[in-house]
């Protein structure tokens, strides 16, 4: 009998150990003044950098509930009514528990979950980076208003540290904790600012858990990777047409030269315009060698396209759906710009995203 009852207890922690949570519950703690029944709402990003909501309740006695199920992690947002500030929680079965003030949510603690706490470790280091850029900023202030070059210049010096110390933290993060949502979220804003060569981008990807590449970022980055193998270097640019300034249609195939280069850009793009005198100069050197360009604005309104090439000099062709950015654009997968794209006289795609002194560099390689 003893050993019976020793096994049955045994199988009963055994089989605890092993249960998944079959959905989540989420407890929340506010302290500070604020009335009872004021509403929470939980939400995510749509996917266009918009919050929508997914669920609300409200708040009795500082504290407040959320119960559901997520079948796979995302992170969501907890917004308090009439709170400045956003609370950011990764959704995931099981206990959550987030605890925050209503002054300085950007400081809420969250716990329980594999995820959350994952989060939570990185966000003590994060927030030590965001806090030290705070103070710069404010000792950038006042030098400005001394008009203390020196100092100016010195902390302008310590800011791009920073950003490259900050930088280093969150790639060595992705790269040691492949099994954690923040990672892909990394992952997936390198990828978006060009902040590492594609296929280095590729490689923190790939040794993500399977876990986390079936999840909306996950699944995001990984359509987006695959679109770039579309106008990677050694694949042959897609083509595509749109209107010129006079209104007729022309194609990236119509006007391939011995080089070409496909040049995103805007009239609102403060980086492309400071790029334009550098373009202008590589053309006027090497066009009568073989080098053509095609121009793609990006703009909203024609006129300010317009205006802009007229500007700048740009005597070379350019097309433009103007409708900011377009199919052209998702084709290319340009997030941002200035983008350039530069083919050889087949249109395959030899460089990618080569400016000042680069640029120049590549073309008369190509075409001495």
């Amino acid at each position: 009998m003893k050993n019976y009852f020793f096994t049955a207890l045994l199988l009963g922690i055994l089989m605890a150990c092993n249960t998944t949570p079959e959905g989540y519950n989420l407890k929340g703690t506010l302290t500070g003044e604020l009335e009872n029944g004021t509403q929470v709402f939980l939400k995510k990003n749509d996917g266009t950098n918009q919050l929508v909501e997914v669920d609300t309740t409200t708040i009795e006695n500082g504290q407040y509930t959320f119960t559901g199920t997520s079948a796979l992690p995302e992170l969501h947002y907890l917004v308090i009514n009439e709170v400045r500030g956003t609370i950011p929680v990764v959704l995931e079965n099981g206990s959550i528990e987030v605890s925050a003030q209503i002054d300085s949510l950007a400081f809420a603690k969250m716990k329980g979950t594999l995820q959350n706490d994952l989060f939570a470790d990185f966000l003590v280091e994060s927030r030590s980076f965001a806090k030290r850029a705070r103070s710069m900023t404010d000792e950038m202030r006042n030098a400005r208003a001394l008009q203390d070059s020196a100092a100016i210049t010195s902390l302008r010096d310590e800011y791009f540290e920073l950003q490259e110390i900050a930088k280093t933290f969150e790639l060595k993060f992705a790269k040691e904790h492949p099994e954690a949502l923040i990672s892909a979220l990394i992952i997936e804003k390198v990828l978006t600012t060009k902040a590492l060569p594609e296929n280095e981008v590729r490689e923190l990807y790939d040794a993500l858990s399977p876990n986390i590449k079936e999840t909306v970022v996950g699944q995001r980055i990984k359509s987006t990777l695959d679109k770039l193998a579309s106008t990677s270097i050694g694949v042959k640019a897609p083509n595509f047409s749109a209107p010129t300034p006079t209104g007729d249609e022309l194609a990236l195939n119509d006007v391939l030269g011995k080089v070409t280069i496909v040049d995103f850009w805007a009239a609102w793009c403060k980086p492309c315009r400071a790029e334009n005198p550098n373009v202008v100069q590589v053309y006027n050197k090497y066009h009568d060698k073989g080098l053509n360009i095609l121009g793609v604005s990006l703009d909203r309104r024609a006129e300010d396209w317009t205006k802009a090439i007229e500007d700048d000099g740009l005597v070379w062709n350019h097309v433009s759906n103007v409708k900011y950015f377009d199919e052209i654009a998702e084709l290319y997968n340009v997030k941002a710009i200035p983008a350039t794209f530069i083919l050889d006289e087949n249109g395959v795609i030899i460089a990618k995203d080569l400016r000042g002194p680069a640029l120049e560099n590549k073309i008369s390689e190509l075409l001495q």
